[in-house]
């Protein structure tokens, strides 16, 4: 601001402004309501992508150029006629190396969001999930990008950056872009709370990531081959009691919710199971629904087939309250007091990402998460539509840190 104020205290100086105003041609200013405005010819269809802040500096420097013009212009013409035209030829140069800093100073200045600050979303958004396409997790991002692009103006791409444990490809990739908003992160819940503990190791670490906004929460389940002797959890934890390491539990992977689910099981209900790790989750449930391992702790949505036709069978459910399409499966919490295992899908932005756009996004995904016909549709995928605010988030990361914290610390949880 105080290079602004530089810049009209010269130009308004000894009535000079005006003077460079009335002697602007027409073609290149024009007033509106007291405002100048560059006038320019019209943009191709896609200009809008253009920086406005650039134009905003064009300007400035369009009405600085013009006045430094007619300030030598007036100077040559005064110098022809006073006696001092030396001496007054100096202070018009100096007046106009003055300003020519000073159009410098601006064009520097103006890359401060104080001078130049671009409206947010300047250019199509791109959402990152580090998952394969398909499942639960995959259907809410790309359904928060549909909804949240209409309400913004601007459209999201998603897309899908599976590698690495605990989708640490696409992660990464979205740690080292640009904090302007126009890279986002859709994430389970586990991104954000133990990525530090469990990548520890690694420079790998989500906690300066500027929560957004939660999508929807969607509880975790056990779920059991039919000839296994437990039809409950109080009998699956009799059954590995008296059989101890006998009970074998396949996880999606190293670090991932069925790991840390299995390994809460055994650390509160005192017990051993052997550990049998798999990349993702359907190589474990084919291997579950072939005999060869005896539980996976994996969500309904994509087993709700074989359970409805028998070939897998629920033992519980993580969530806060018995599921409305399952009412005699058992919580968690009815059998190990305290004890939940959800799941959430989360965005975020890289560290650093300005307040505004953090709440254009959320605003944009709250609105859209209430509509009706958006609930219905996260509902139809077992899951609890949120669309919460940015502190909201902050405050579910912090729980689940604290959930699941002790568990890998207890089970020694680390991925190279």
């Amino acid at each position: 601001m105080q290079v602004v104020t530089a810049v009209a205290a010269i130009i308004s100086e000894r009535s000079f402004g005006k003077s460079c105003l009335r002697l602007l041609p027409r073609s290149g200013l024009q007033r509106k309501s007291s405002v100048y405005t560059a006038s320019r010819p019209s943009l191709r269809p896609d200009s809008h992508e253009r920086d406005a802040g650039v134009e905003a500096r064009l300007r400035i420097l369009l009405l600085i150029v013009h006045c430094c013009g007619t300030m030598q212009g007036h100077g040559l013409a005064e110098d022809a006629r006073s006696k001092k035209g030396r001496r007054h030829g100096d202070r018009v140069s100096e007046r106009i190396a003055a300003v020519g800093m000073l159009a410098a100073m601006v064009l520097i200045a103006s890359r401060s969001p104080l001078l130049a600050q671009v409206a947010f979303p300047s250019r199509p958004i791109t959402m990152v999930v580090p998952l394969p396409a398909g499942g639960t997790a995959d259907l809410l991002c790309r359904l928060a990008a549909q909804r949240a692009s209409e309400r913004i103006g601007k459209q999201i791409v998603i897309e899908n950056r599976a590698g690495g444990a605990g989708g640490r490809v696409g992660t990464e990739s979205v740690l080292r872009s640009p904090a302007d908003g126009h890279t986002l992160l859709c994430a389970p819940q586990l991104t954000y709370s133990i990525t530090h503990l469990v990548f520890a190791k690694a420079a790998f670490d989500t906690r300066a990531m500027e929560p957004v906004s939660v999508l929807a929460t969607y509880p975790l389940i056990v779920l059991a081959r039919p000839g296994l002797p437990a039809d409950d959890l109080p009998q699956l934890i009799a059954y590995a009691r008296g059989n101890p390491g006998k009970v074998t539990y396949g996880h999606q992977g190293k670090g991932n919710t069925g790991h840390l689910l299995g390994e809460l099981l055994m650390l509160r209900g005192e017990f051993r199971m052997t550990e049998v790790p798999y990349r993702g989750s359907a190589p474990a449930i084919n291997d579950l629904l072939a005999g060869n391992i005896d539980i996976v702790p994996d969500y309904l949505l994509a087993n709700k087939q074989n359970i409805d036709a028998g070939r897998l069978k629920m033992l519980a459910t993580g969530g806060e309250a018995r599921l409305g399409n399952y009412p005699t499966v058992a919580t968690l919490s009815e059998t190990l007091a305290g004890v939940h295992a959800d799941t959430w899908m989360g965005i975020a932005a890289p560290p650093g990402t300005p307040n505004d756009a953090i709440t254009t996004m959320s605003d944009a995904i709250a609105q859209a998460f209430a509509l009706p016909e958006v609930r219905q549709r996260i509902l139809a995928l077992e899951a609890t539509p949120l669309g919460t605010s940015p502190q909201t988030m902050r405050e579910m990361i912090r729980r689940s840190t604290e959930l699941w914290a002790p568990v890998v610390e207890a089970a020694n949880i680390t991925v190279e």
